[in-house]
Order: C-alpha cells, then structure tokens, then sequence
C-alpha cells in the first residue's frame, strides 16, 4: 500500500472517524455469485447467502426472534459483547441502513454512525463478498427477515477498555485485505468456488486460523501456511483443516470433507462443539456443487505441521488387551467401562452413529482441548431433515473426577497406534473450571426468518 495512503488512514482513524470506502464492484461468475447454487439448494438467492454466512448462528438466541441479536461473546483481553438486532426494525435494528451503510457493515465493521465493530464479527472475511452476494443480503434481511423491536444489550466492556473501538480502523489497515475475492485462473471453478466460500461468507478462518500479536488471523487464504492451521477456541481446539496427515484432512478424501459439512458425519469423526452449529445451521443447506468446491479448495491446501509425518496406522494390541480383561495401561479400564460400548474395543465405533476414535483427526490433534471439553461436558447433536441424532456425547464431569479423565484422554491419545502427547490433570481442572455444560443440553436449529 502506499506509505501516503497509509499515513492519511492512520491519521484519520486515530480520530475515530471512518474512512473505508463503500461498495466495491465485483464481476460476475460462478465462483462468487451464489444465485444458481441458491437456487439449486431451493432458497432464494438471499437466504442462501445468509445460510452461507451462518448470520443466523451469532445473531439469534435459542427461543428469541431470528436475527435479533443478544448472543454473549468474548472479546480478549476486554470482555463480552453480546451481537446486535440487525431485523429490518428501524428503532433497535438495521431498517435505516441503506445498501452503502450495510456493505461498510459488513466489508469494514462500521455501523451507520461512525462506530467501530471488534472483528468478532467476521468482517475480515466479508470484505472478500461479491456485491451481488452482498445485495442479494440486504435484500432477504430488508424484506424477507420479520422485524423485532429487540434493543441491543450494551457489552460487559468497561468504558475505558472500549476506547479500543476508536483503533480499529489502523487494525484493519494493519491485518485486513479488503479486496473482494478475486478468481485465480489457474484454477478450477470447483477450487475458486471452494476458495470463495471458505475465504470469505463461510470465514472458516475466524475459528480454524491462529491469532498473531494483534488477534488477527495470521493468515486470510491459502498463500499462507498459518492459514487453516488450527486454533485454541473457548477451550475447545478448532483443528487443522489443511493436509496434515494425522491431525489434519490429510487422509480425508473431498467426498470425505463433503459428507462431513452436509452431514455432520463421515467415517473418520462427527462434529461436536461449535461446529455442530455451523452443520445445523449452514453447511448442511448448501448445495451440492457448493459443497464438492470446498472439498476441492481444502484438499489444495499442503501440510504445515506434519510435514514428511509418519501417516496414522491402526495397532491391534490394545484392542486385544481390552478383549482379554487386561487393563495394565492406566486409563485403560475407564475406556473399558464408560467408552467402549459406543467406541468399541476396537476404537472404531458404529459408523455413522458413533464416531471412531482410532485414526480420528481431533484425537491426534496437539492441542487436547476438544477432548477434555467433550469428555467433561459432552456435545450438541446434529439435526437434519429426519430430525436429530439419536446417540449424542454424554458429558461425565459428575461421573470422573478430574485425574480419571485425564487418564482416559491420555490413554485414547496412546492407543491403536496413536502417538499423541498425554494429558494432565492440570488441564482438565482447567477446562472445568472455565465451562459450563448446561448449553450442552440444548439443541439448536435457528430460524432464519
């Protein structure tokens, strides 16, 4: 960027006054206009974008009007914000804002007054919307969304802390690309349509991308190796999605990938946490075509971690020594009683009602925060159109004290093969000390208007 160019955007921002520019023209192809994927999916092209953009999931609480707002998130380092009405209502929503004051919104995190967003709302991943993406939005929220008189609820951040808002605008210039996505010839339309979607509506960075010094995602697309490469998440592990091996999509195939984001479940694992609310409430309405182009664009991407790594091969002898009653490995008779009627003794569960753990990506992932989170507080359960999975993750907080979990995880991380570093029971206090299962206990599908 040019250093005059950059000097002017910092003294403007560091007044608190916006700056970004508006609406920015986009030609049409297939890789970023969702129209005829929309209209494949039976969704008008707005709703279609809408479920892309998984608005509906940050935006709603359960039993409250879609799109109203009043979902708690953290912000680091200064606190909670919970996400604002933006239902058509001119009092407490976002029926004022013309089509210029929604794309600065969205592309930029500037409300219609001048003020600033926190990129928990994913605007770093919007800015790369097409415009007839971005209108086809306006359009299904301005008339197709319910209004809902719902005032907004003021954050928990103290009022010194939020000052942080009036520094955005130099975040933005310092960690932002704000250019639209633009089609890489050299690729297939599968692979631009993919690149589309998981760069910019699905922004699968904003959970499965680390955070640098100024939490920001290291990386916005594939010309970055920190890209997708797995981040902690509220005490979860939002893993790698690139092409390591064991703890990646390395040994996933696109079909694969896309049974997983339209189903919830494939044969190497099944959503838990957050994600199952990103499969109920987006992924599974999506196209086909849609579906296939992020399997193609996330199988492009190489290992980061795992490079030249030894690929996962299942081991019988643990399985043996459970048949036989031998339970010398500690954690081993924990698995033998709580687990292995849904898992098997063999670690491969009953596809595709209960997940493997042999061979399961999240079971070798670095980071065992997903583990311990699941096994203290269990999971939501995907919904489809037959309605919800029977079998769901119990949570066994009340069960096993903090020592027999880490047991049991460790144990997990060692057997059929698996080479994963253990678990303490530092950490599992941790993790209990820091959640709460009773969220668990609902089952979420949103509405969407």
């Amino acid at each position: 960027m040019d250093f005059r160019k950059l000097l002017a955007v910092c003294c403007v921002s560091a007044l608190g006054v916006g700056c970004d520019s508006g609406a920015v023209t986009t030609e049409s192809s297939y890789a970023n206009d969702s129209a005829a994927q929309a209209e494949a999916a039976g969704l008008s092209h707005g709703e279609y974008v809408a479920r892309l953009g998984n608005c509906v999931a940050c935006h709603s609480i359960p039993e409250g009007e879609p799109l109203a707002g009043g979902l708690k998130m953290n912000v680091p380092m200064l606190g909670n914000i919970y996400t604002t009405n933006i239902t058509p209502d001119a009092a407490t929503g976002i029926g004022d804002y013309s089509f210029d004051d929604f794309d600065r919104a969205m592309r930029f995190g500037v409300k219609k007054d001048g003020s600033r967003m926190y990129p928990a709302m994913p605007y770093p991943s919007y800015a790369k919307m097409s415009e007839q993406d971005m209108r086809a939005l306006y359009d299904f929220i301005m008339n197709d969304v319910a209004p809902a008189n719902i005032p907004n609820q003021p954050s928990d951040i103290p009022g010194w802390k939020d000052m942080a808002r009036m520094g955005m605008g130099i975040w933005n210039l310092l960690t932002m690309d704000d250019d639209p996505y633009a089609v890489d010839s050299s690729q297939s339309d599968d692979w631009n349509r993919g690149a589309y979607i998981v760069q910019s509506l699905g922004h699968c960075g904003a959970c499965h991308t680390p955070r640098g010094l100024l939490m920001q995602e290291k990386g916005l697309d594939e010309g970055d190796s920190a890209y997708l490469s797995g981040a902690p998440l509220d005490h979860w592990s939002a893993s790698s999605l690139n092409g390591d091996v064991n703890s990646g999509l390395g040994r996933w195939s696109e079909d694969d990938i896309a049974e997983f984001l339209g189903s919830g479940h494939n044969r190497f694992g099944t959503a838990f946490g957050t994600m199952v609310e990103v499969v109920n409430n987006s992924t599974q309405h999506m196209s086909e075509a849609d579906l296939r182009g992020m399997a193609v664009y996330l199988k492009s991407l190489p290992p980061v971690i795992e490079v030249n790594a030894t690929e996962w091969s299942y081991s019988n002898s643990d399985t043996e020594a459970l048949l036989g009653l031998n339970f010398i490995e500690s954690g081993s008779q924990i698995y033998y009683e709580y687990c292995s009627n849904c898992h098997g003794t063999n670690g491969m569960g009953y596809y595709p009602y209960q997940p493997p753990l042999a061979g399961n990506p999240v079971i070798m992932d670095p980071d065992p925060s997903s583990l311990i989170n699941l096994t203290l507080n269990g999971s939501l359960r995907v919904i489809a159109d037959q309605g919800p999975d029977v079998n769901d993750m119990p949570y066994f907080r009340q069960l096993l004290s903090d020592d027999e979990i880490a047991e049991v995880i460790t144990y997990i991380r060692s057997a059929w093969g698996h080479n994963a570093s253990g678990v303490s029971t530092a950490q599992v206090s941790e993790v209990r000390a820091a959640t709460d299962p009773s969220r668990n206990d609902d089952i979420f599908v949103l509405r969407m208007k």
